[in-house]
């Protein structure tokens, strides 16, 4: 019995309505957050990789599936591989007009995504949310937003673990008079809020909503915005990390600032 991925999900729902952004960039979405394993040529040395390059009438391709039985049902074999995310990947090859073959050998689920697709995903991606100040004056239950939206606030916070307790969604108005949504994530950890309110802008943007806003704000337990937050407020838990019994030496590529160099 196959047994189908969230990879798997967002490309048929993709190819089920071809022309619409709105099942199309989801796809993408899940595409850039999942961990992938890539084919290798030989093993990983430290920061160095060889992956296993294929070439076709349309280009060069490397080729990464999201799971490790996939990879070794489609070489026949066990083959060297390295876990990155989809972003890391793209990141890695299309400077270089290199494709990226998905799941190849799945029925329903292989893809080939050439250089110029893998483009847009970075530069969809590179989208950074504006800072802005105003105060928030009064606090409502959320109300009116899209469906889209909030399925891809669920796809995308569950990445966020670690980086805080919970997010807390709200209709606001502000002093100035602007009216809107805001997203209040409890007890963040220092320095993740950059990392935060990244991946809401995304979620925004994979969300296929032209012109859409939601402001990101961080509170604390005791803060005076929080306890009229949690009154009104459509909260979600945020995964937390199994607490670690030994250290364990980073696999290479797993760290964004630090992507593994090609051979």
């Amino acid at each position: 019995m196959k047994t189908e991925t969230p990879l798997d999900v967002a490309y048929a729902a993709m190819l089920s309505t071809p022309e619409s952004d709105t099942a199309r960039l989801p796809y993408f979405e899940r595409l850039a957050d999942s961990e992938l394993f890539l084919l290798l040529e030989r093993e990983a040395d430290a920061d160095k990789i060889s992956p296993e390059l294929f070439e076709t009438e349309e280009g060069r391709f490397v080729l990464a599936f999201d799971r490790e039985e996939r990879l070794v049902d489609f070489t026949g074999h066990a083959a060297p591989y390295v876990a990155l995310s989809g972003r890391i990947i793209a990141h890695m090859v299309v400077e270089q007009g290199i494709g990226l073959g998905v799941n190849l050998g799945v029925e329903g689920g292989e893809n080939l995504l050439d250089s110029e697709a893998l483009g847009w995903l970075l530069q969809t991606l590179d989208h950074k949310p504006e800072e802005v100040e105003d105060v928030p004056q009064e606090l409502n239950p959320p109300k009116g937003l899209p469906d889209v939206l909030l399925g891809a606030l669920d796809r995308k916070l569950p990445s966020a673990v670690g980086l805080a307790t919970s997010a807390h969604l709200a209709a606001v108005t502000y002093k100035s008079g602007r009216r809107g949504h805001l997203l209040a994530f409890l007890d963040a950890k220092l320095g993740a809020e950059e990392a935060l309110a990244n991946a809401v802008s995304e979620a925004l943007t994979f969300s296929g909503i032209e012109a859409g806003e939601l402001d990101v704000v961080f509170v604390g337990r005791d803060d005076e915005l929080t306890a009229p937050l949690l009154r009104v407020a459509l909260s979600f838990d945020l995964p937390q990390p199994e607490r670690a019994e030994a250290v364990e030496i980073a696999a290479p590529g797993s760290d964004p600032s630090k992507p593994p160099i090609l051979r």
